[in-house]
């Protein structure tokens, strides 16, 4: 057993889960910090598939209560019928999108030096919206009608570009288009089951030629990693969001998307994916 390469897989296991549900990009995270520790190799990027859904059933495990309604109202409560149809569409434009360009995009986009671009423009479009005035007409997901879901959907297609972030873009969406903050975060939240699984499931088909069993031990060490710091991640954030906005957010996006351009001009850092 490679005891570097399952600690390796224990940090790209937390980076994962503490930034899958805050607005700073887990996508970009992972190509920065996977360039860092030299995890780049094309079954590190089948990891990446698979630790998504580790931190993805942080979300399930965190609202089982909700799914578990929505499962016995799915034939009898209009409540929950209205939710999946929501998550649906939702999914939709992201998903049409992604099966169009993402091919394109990972070719150009999946490096350090646009991701930290993407930060920055991530973070500065946090602060303009932060700054606008904010008229709430939703407060609870249950609120939501396929119109203001179709528009978060539409809103998560920026999350195609790596660096700019899926959960960023749906929670900033959906304040911008009435949604309370904790009904935006949590629609965001709700979103990433499908978004996470219908990804997971079709990049797992195309690259199953690389899934080996030989590499169950550092797979788990870092499914593991990201469902226990994405529940944890869930869990604070829902505080925090409680009592202060995405600000915060996006001024460390700024900051630590400015550090990787300027390292990478000045030669500091070896960012071979240049």
């Amino acid at each position: 057993m490679d005891l570097i390469l399952l600690i390796k897989a224990l940090v790209m296991g937390i980076v994962e889960g503490l930034t899958e549900f805050l607005p700073i990009s887990s996508t970009g995270h992972l190509i920065l910090v996977g360039d860092l520790l030299h995890f780049n190799s094309e079954a590190g990027k089948v990891f990446e598939i698979v630790i998504q859904t580790g931190a993805m059933l942080a979300i399930i495990w965190e609202y089982r209560e909700k799914f578990l309604g929505v499962l016995k109202g799915l034939f009898s409560d209009r409540r929950a019928q209205r939710f999946v149809v929501n998550l649906f569409v939702a999914f939709l434009p992201a998903a049409l999108l992604g099966l169009a360009f993402l091919k394109t995009i990972k070719a150009h986009l999946f490096k350090p030096v646009p991701v930290a671009l993407a930060f920055i423009v991530g973070g500065l479009i946090i602060v303009w919206a932060e700054r606008r005035k904010h008229v709430i007409r939703i407060h609870s997901v249950d609120d939501m009608d396929w119109t203001d879901a179709l528009k978060v959907g539409f809103a998560q297609c920026l999350a195609m570009i790596p660096g700019m972030s899926r959960s960023g873009s749906t929670i900033i969406g959906g304040l911008l288009f009435g949604l309370s903050r904790q009904a935006a975060t949590e629609f965001s939240f709700f979103l990433a089951v499908p978004t996470l699984m219908i990804a997971g499931a079709y990049e797992m088909y195309k690259e199953r030629a690389l899934l080996s069993m030989a590499d169950a031990s550092w797979f788990g060490v870092g499914s593991v990693a990201a469902f226990l710091s994405a529940f944890l991640c869930v869990r604070w954030l829902m505080r925090f969001i409680s009592t202060h906005d995405f600000t915060a957010f996006a001024w460390y996006r700024i900051v630590f998307g400015g550090a990787v351009l300027v390292t990478a001009y000045m030669g500091l850092v070896n960012w071979t994916a240049r």
